[in-house]
């Protein structure tokens, strides 16, 4: 779609701020699938089960969605970039506190504070980006951003196995965290020299009516629920993975970090296509796609393929959620103008509410309806889910929205 006449210069091309904002994206992502490779060895050197160790990705997700209120009510009234940065040092004193831990709960307790590091990051950076780029591009850039939180999510995942069978799961979230700082204060630097569009709110009143303009928005329940559910049926899927590979006989960490990068690869597909698929499909057909797609590789992965078919079949899995989700992320920003921060991060805060209840729900319907009838039934859900959103979701304009 070609900018109209009139629109704000930075409208016309993306901005180099959206660089600051992917790396800051990506050194969040290095950490949410960190564990999940070697879950196994958790579980062996502390003496608990995989499905108890599988805990951490729900304790992560969990905090990760309560503390998206706050965070984006923070962003909106004190700034977005400061929070962001301060958020990614928390983040990685998190991961090297982990590395430390003598005890179970010292390592939940730390996977917490990660959950709580990370929660003011990635919403934040989407809020950024669309603050610097107008609707028209708006879906592209969101995918420049995803882009490093998906390289995050490759490297985090593939790296922590080999990491892990080096130097154990110890030296994964030690290394991890020495990076996030690092990061933190590039990230830091190149926010000094970034002119971003909107300066903090400081007005609480403007808080109160920013709440009331989102969820007065049609889209919004449909969006929450939305992502609410492909957090339960995609996302709680991945602390089980490498519990699959074991009874298949494959008990390399390694192998299950690269299975579980497929899914970033595809993401990384879907933000190196989105701009030729988009105006092909359209926002609906790139909805039912992919959610089609996610389907089909939850039944893939339901009949226990061999490693490599997984790997692949999580990189279209991959591929397919991002089709929707980028979808779901654009009507989400538009829900307010003026309290988007505060839009995107209750969109988070029900995708990681998805994402804790999944793990659950996985487990629940592993151990009492086996593993075949619980993958085929998330698969399901999500083909219908796909429809529903295309069918219901509707191009608004943003009731705070300046008058064209």
């Amino acid at each position: 779609m070609k900018p109209q006449a009139g629109s704000p210069p930075h409208d016309q091309r993306i901005p180099p701020a959206i660089n600051v904002i992917a790396l800051a994206s990506f050194s969040a992502s290095l950490s949410a699938r960190a564990l999940d490779p070697v879950l196994p060895h958790v579980a062996e050197d502390f003496g608990v089960t995989i499905a108890t160790a599988a805990g951490f990705s729900a304790a992560f997700a969990f905090t990760f969605a309560i503390i998206q209120p706050v965070m984006g009510a923070a962003a909106d009234l004190f700034g977005k970039a400061r929070l962001m940065v301060v958020c990614l040092v928390l983040l990685g004193v998190a991961n090297v506190l982990g590395a430390l831990s003598t005890s179970f709960p010292l390592l939940f307790a730390t996977r917490i504070l990660a959950g709580i590091g990370s929660g003011g990051v990635f919403p934040i950076a989407l809020s950024l980006t669309s603050d610097l780029v107008g609707a028209e591009k708006r879906q592209v850039a969101i995918g420049r951003t995803l882009a490093g939180a998906m390289t995050g999510n490759l490297l985090g995942a593939s790296a922590s196995g080999l990491i892990g069978d080096l130097l154990g799961w110890r030296g994964v979230l030690a290394v991890l965290g020495v990076l996030v700082i690092l990061a933190s204060v590039a990230v830091a630097l190149g926010f000094r020299g970034a002119a971003l569009a909107r300066p903090p709110k400081t007005n609480l009143s403007a808080l109160r009516h920013g709440y009331r303009t989102i969820f007065s928005n049609p889209n919004a329940r449909i969006c929450y629920s939305a992502v609410f559910i492909e957090g339960c049926c995609v996302l709680g899927l991945f602390p089980f993975v490498a519990a699959f590979l074991f009874d298949l006989g494959e008990t390399s960490l390694s192998i299950a970090g690269i299975v579980i990068a497929g899914f970033a690869v595809g993401g990384l597909f879907y933000t190196m296509s989105v701009s030729r698929f988009l105006p092909r499909l359209g926002v609906k057909g790139m909805m039912i796609v992919g959610a089609a797609l996610v389907g089909l590789q939850l039944a893939v992965v339901a009949f226990g393929p061999g490693w490599k078919i997984q790997a692949l079949s999580l990189l279209f899995m991959g591929w397919g959620f991002y089709m929707m989700h980028g979808c779901l992320q654009v009507f989400a920003s538009e829900l307010s103008v003026e309290a988007r921060a505060t839009a995107m991060s209750l969109h988070s805060f029900f995708f990681f509410m998805g994402q804790t209840v999944g793990p659950i729900a996985y487990g629940f319907g592993i151990e009492n309806l086996g593993k075949l009838q619980t993958l085929l039934m998330f698969a399901a859900v999500m083909v219908a889910l796909g429809f529903v959103c295309a069918r219901l979701l509707r191009q608004t304009r943003p009731a705070d929205a300046n008058p064209a």
